[in-house]
Order: structure tokens, then sequence, then C-alpha cells
């Protein structure tokens, strides 16, 4: 595979090659667990599951590490140093307000590392759920940033050696942009623009010790804020930049990457910042070689807003009975550069196409021997290499999914090498096996065969009034029912 990505570093398309193939290294920006993950967020974390799974596909070995940030993400995160508060405190305080009504989801509101242990296990649920291959990996690979305070201090500590970080009055540590000639390379901010705009405004008495107003903070020193360490600048907490930089450069084992992700919201400040602290404490010419970052997601062509209602968590759509794989096709299915339009027109799209594939995949099982084999089959047969063609060229699911329908329009004479066809193309799409959900009533896929036995029973005795009412109980649990005159079968509603 040829693949080219489009680079948000150059801004522009570039053919792909790794710094040391096989391995390919990938680091992710994950999750801020202090509230449910909404589809806006799993947008950007599907899309970096669709980008391992197509390195995959061509045969490398994808290194993956998407953090988990458990402190100093503040929620005026626009801005190159942050304000507002952290969000992990801004949990803490809904929370005290939801236990009031014994709705808080945690014993102790006032503890913020018990709120970072809950969201983050709702996290791995629904990430799994939804088939995110980082979400089975070791924890190690999902680093949180408490846990890696020390290697953050190392690194702010080596920035101050080199020159590219200083020490204000009341021993808060910034890093200085002046410092980093290519800052805002990666963004098109350059020091001009900010030192009279928004990315550098100065938001407190305190930042207004910085040398420049683009100054971002690496330590800040505050011996109130709920998480606290330790430091030689003082108790406080670490900035929100610093700690990918310290995390991708401990977990992944290499001062130098070959891809980073993450949504087009981190461009500016986040990954500018994680660029200059990065080089600047290495000395070395690039951090990640190829940026890559996801568009934001629409809902019913509107921004998600709590105010409009159209503000989704994805357990709010599990809770619904929609199928998780469902909503993985519907937000993998638009190119990752693209904003997307999240419908409940496409979402029902996607449940149709979803269902043709699981029953064509259930045809397909039935037609070939248990004790076959599944024969060989590599990239170079056209179906795949022209499905892994249109993924090599920027992740084209459009292309690839075009490529899959096409062929399915065709006569398939081969069940065997039809099958072992769909499942290479689903180790990408993974959306043949369903995510193991509870339906309304409880009522298990077995238990639902077996209804279903019951009810082909009740015609042949014309007992109508008993298999309609085993009918309805099966659609009731959320399953559509057909009967033919081979019987009856039944398949889970997926939305």
């Amino acid at each position: 595979m040829d693949i080219r990505f489009y680079n948000s570093l150059t801004h522009r398309l570039e053919p792909f090659s790794a710094l040391q193939p096989p391995d390919v290294y990938v680091y992710n920006c994950g999750p801020t667990v202090y509230d449910y993950a909404t589809l806006g967020n799993f947008r950007s974390f599907l899309f970096a599951d669709l980008l391992r799974r197509t390195l995959e596909l061509a045969g490398y070995t994808v290194h993956q590490v998407m953090n988990i940030t458990d402190v100093g993400h503040m929620t005026e995160d626009t801005l190159a140093d942050g304000g507002g508060e952290d969000k992990m405190e801004l949990a803490a305080r809904r929370l005290k307000e939801a236990k009031k009504s014994g709705q808080a989801p945690v014993e102790d509101p006032n503890n913020p590392f018990q709120i970072a242990d809950y969201y983050a296990q709702v996290f791995l649920e629904d990430a799994r759920q939804l088939g995110l291959k980082i979400a089975f990996d070791d924890a190690r690979q999902r680093p949180r940033a408490t846990q890696y305070i020390p290697q953050m201090q190392a690194l702010i500590q080596r920035l101050l050696d080199t020159g590219h970080a200083y020490r204000a009055a009341d021993g808060t540590v910034y890093y200085s942009v002046e410092s980093f000639p290519a800052y805002g390379q990666l963004s098109g901010n350059t020091l001009d623009k900010l030192r009279g705009g928004a990315g550098g405004r100065v938001l407190d008495e305190h930042q207004a010790q910085k040398r420049h107003p683009a100054d971002f903070l690496l330590w800040k020193t505050d011996a109130t804020h709920l998480m606290r360490w330790d430091s030689p600048w003082g108790q406080g907490y670490p900035g929100w930049h610093i700690e990918c930089s310290a995390m991708s450069a401990s977990v992944l084992g290499r001062e130098q990457i070959d891809i980073h992700t993450g949504g087009e919201d981190n461009i500016f400040p986040h990954h500018e910042c994680e660029i200059a602290q990065s080089c600047g404490a290495t000395g070395k010419p690039f951090f990640a070689r190829y940026w890559l970052h996801a568009r934001f997601l629409m809902v019913e062509g509107e921004k998600m807003s709590k105010s409009k209602g159209n503000f989704f968590t994805a357990r709010q759509l599990f809770a619904q009975g929609i199928d998780p794989k469902v909503i993985r096709y519907e937000l993998l299915k638009g190119h990752y550069r693209s904003n997307l339009n999240f419908t409940r027109k496409g979402l029902e799209d996607s449940a149709r196409a979803v269902q043709r594939l699981r029953e064509l995949d259930a045809k397909l099982k039935a037609a070939v021997p248990a004790s076959a084999a599944p024969p060989a089959v590599d990239l170079t047969h056209p179906v795949l290499a022209d499905f892994s063609a249109a993924l090599a060229d920027d992740l084209n699911i459009a292309g690839a999914l075009g490529v899959l329908f096409a062929w399915l329009g065709q006569p398939l004479p081969d069940p065997a090498l039809a099958r072992a066809i769909l499942q290479r193309i689903d180790s990408v799409l993974d959306v043949l096996n369903a995510a193991p959900v509870e339906t309304a009533t409880g009522l298990s896929e077995e238990q639902a065969a077996e209804k279903a036995r019951q009810l082909d029973q009740a015609r042949a005795d014309k007992n109508f009034a008993a298999a309609d009412a085993l009918r309805k109980e099966l659609s009731e649990a959320g399953y559509e029912v057909r009967s033919t005159r081979d019987g009856t079968t039944v398949h889970r509603k997926l939305i």
C-alpha cells in the first residue's frame, strides 16, 4: 500500500514512510475524564482507530498510545495559557450538587481522583462497545496524566536547563515561545498575532509576569488546587500541554514519533505547544513527522449544544437500543477532514448497511463447512486491492465503502472466498460482530432464538394467538421477527 496522509504540519498531502518500519509509533490525544464522552469526542477517537487499522492492514505493527487527562485541562483551553478552572474541579463542583439529590455517580464528589476513576472506566466501557482497539490494549497504552507527574517535572527541568522555560516570581514555570522560532508552524499563528490576540491574552495578575503574552504554562504553583504535588518550584500541578509531551516520550519510549492525531480543536494551542516543548527539550527538528486532525461533528446540521437539545453522549444512544457498531459505522463513514453531520436518517442508513453486512456474513458462514479451512487471501485480490487503495489515499473511507458495496452487488459464487474477503475488510470496519448490549427486557439472543422456535411450533399447531403473543414479546424486546415458509428468524434491531 502506497499510503499518503494530509499532514497538518506541512499543509499538504504527503507519502507516508515510517521511521523504523514495520513499526509505527502513534500518539492520540484522548479524553479528559471529567464527564461522559460525547459523540464528537468519539468521532476523533474512531478516526484514530481507523488510522491504526489501516496501517495494520498494510502490514505495519502499530504502537498506539492514547492518553487520559485527569488534571490540568482548563475550561478556557482555546487560550495558549489556559484559563478558568481545572475541568476536574468543575466536575467536583457539579457532582457535589448532584449528590444533594442522590444522583452523583461517585461516593465522594470532593475527591477528584475518584471522579477521574469513574469517568475513565465509563470511557473504557464505551470505547470497547464502539470497537476501539486501544480500549483492549494493555492499560499502559492508556496513560493517565496523574501517573506521570515525575516525568513531567523532569521534562520541565530539562526545558529550564536549555533556556526554553523560566520561573516567574511566584514559582510558576512558563515556556518562552520566543525561544522557539518554529512556534506557530502548525497553526499558522505568529508571535505578533498572538501578542495582542486571544491566544496570548493575559488572564490574571500572576500571568502578568510572563515575558511574552503567548508564553504558556508548564507548572502552576497553587497550594489550594484540589490535585497538587510537591515540586522544585512549589506545590502545584502541571499544565495540560506538558502532559502529552511527557507521556508520549515515556510510554512510546521515543523522542520522535511517526504520527500524532487529535481533533482540529487541538491544533492550537495544545499541539502547537507540544511541538515547542518536545523539540525544545530534545533539540530534535521534529516531534511527530505527521500530524492528522479530525474535523468537528455536527448534529442535524448544527453544532452540538445542550441548550439546543442535540448534545449526545455515546451511552445515551446505547440506552436507546442503538447498536454501538451502527454508531461506529456512522461516525466512520465520512472523511475525517470534513465536518460530519450526524443525523437520524444517516443513522438509519448506517443500520441498514450494517444489517446487510451481518446477514451476508451469516449466509456465507452457513454455506461453508465448519471444518473447511478459510482460503488464503491478501491485498493482491482485486476487491481488497481497491479497498486498501482507497484507504491508503488519506483514509478515503467513502471510496473504500464504495468498493465494498459494488462488490456485494455482484454474484459471489465462492462463499468461502467471499467470507474471507469480507472478514479481512471487517478487520478495518469492525461491524460484523455485535457489541454485547442488553435489550430493553434483557432477552438474550439465545432466549430470542428459543422464542422463535416456540413461535414456529405455535404456527404449526395453528395456535395463532400464541404465535402473535410471542411475536409481540420479541418485538418489544428489541428484535426484528421474520417468518417465512422455512421458519422464523430473529435479529436484534440495530436502531
